[in-house]
């Protein structure tokens, strides 16, 4: 009966420990095999422990060009669909307009869509205005999908915000300019924030769009695809794992710089 009550007390903690080890178990066997020495082309069994891909993450041919690709359009992606979104954003939560309640729903669509819908479409569309597939159209279509995943993300956070505050700049003669700058955007920086990074991700892990619109280009998730065909090299396993703890750095660093200003407001 004892451990009974002990494990109803704590069933909650025990579910969630086990479903963020379940999570992390993926990331933690791509790092186990980074470090893994196979004898043949696969890198699916363990065979013996090695440091030789991390001293060389870019020994396979154009590993690090397509990486290098894939950073490139995710910051350009983000860039884009972070302004674009959170201009829309603002427009949606502060402004009435017509067909304001069919934007809303039109924001979704690209969210509730399959990707190989929205591939086709796209692709369908470049072609028909004779664009050249490549760099740009990959950009132009990552820029779309993530656009609504900033909208949301921004959108929650312009919603939440008490209008009071801005009024009250305004009555200590702030200009529209001096408010948004001092005012307005730091209480939203949070949702820009989160917007920008989930379309860095999502625009860095993309495949099916890419796959459709890049042409003869290959990002790095193209890449792995097609090593997956022909043999894993151990060095994707070494890029996998920077990415993730980088990912990690970034979280931690949040979680501290988050800490700290609770401790001064405190």
């Amino acid at each position: 009966m004892a451990f009974v009550k002990w494990l109803k007390r704590r069933l909650v903690v025990i579910a969630g420990l086990l479903t963020l080890g379940y999570l992390l178990l993926p990331n933690i066997v791509v790092t186990v095999f980074s470090f893994n020495q196979p004898k043949g082309r696969f890198n699916y069994e363990w065979q013996e422990f090695s440091t030789a891909a991390w001293t060389d993450p870019c020994g396979v041919a154009d590993l690090c060009g397509s990486l290098s690709l894939s950073l490139r359009l995710a910051a350009w992606a983000t860039l884009g669909a972070t302004a674009l979104g959170t201009m829309i954003a603002f427009a949606l939560v502060r402004y009435r307009f017509r067909a304001r309640g069919a934007v809303n729903s039109l924001i979704f669509l690209p969210m509730a869509m399959p990707e190989v819908v929205m591939a086709a479409s796209l692709l369908t569309l470049f072609l028909n205005l004779g664009a050249q597939l490549g760099f740009w159209t990959i950009l132009i279509a990552h820029i779309m999908f993530c656009l609504s995943f900033v909208v949301v993300a921004v959108k929650a956070r312009v919603m939440s915000m008490d209008p009071r505050l801005e009024e009250a700049a305004r009555d200590l003669y702030a200009g529209p300019v001096q408010t948004f700058v001092r005012v307005t955007l730091p209480i939203a920086a949070p949702g820009i924030a989160a917007g920008a990074l989930l379309a860095f991700a999502l625009s860095f892990d993309d495949f099916i769009i890419t796959n459709f619109n890049a042409g003869s280009t290959v990002t790095f998730p193209m890449f792995v695809w097609g090593s997956a065909q022909r043999g894993t090299p151990v060095q994707i396993n070494v890029i996998g794992t920077a990415m993730f703890l980088v990912a990690v750095l970034f979280v931690v660093a949040g979680m501290v710089i988050g800490n700290r200003r609770k401790r001064q407001k405190a």
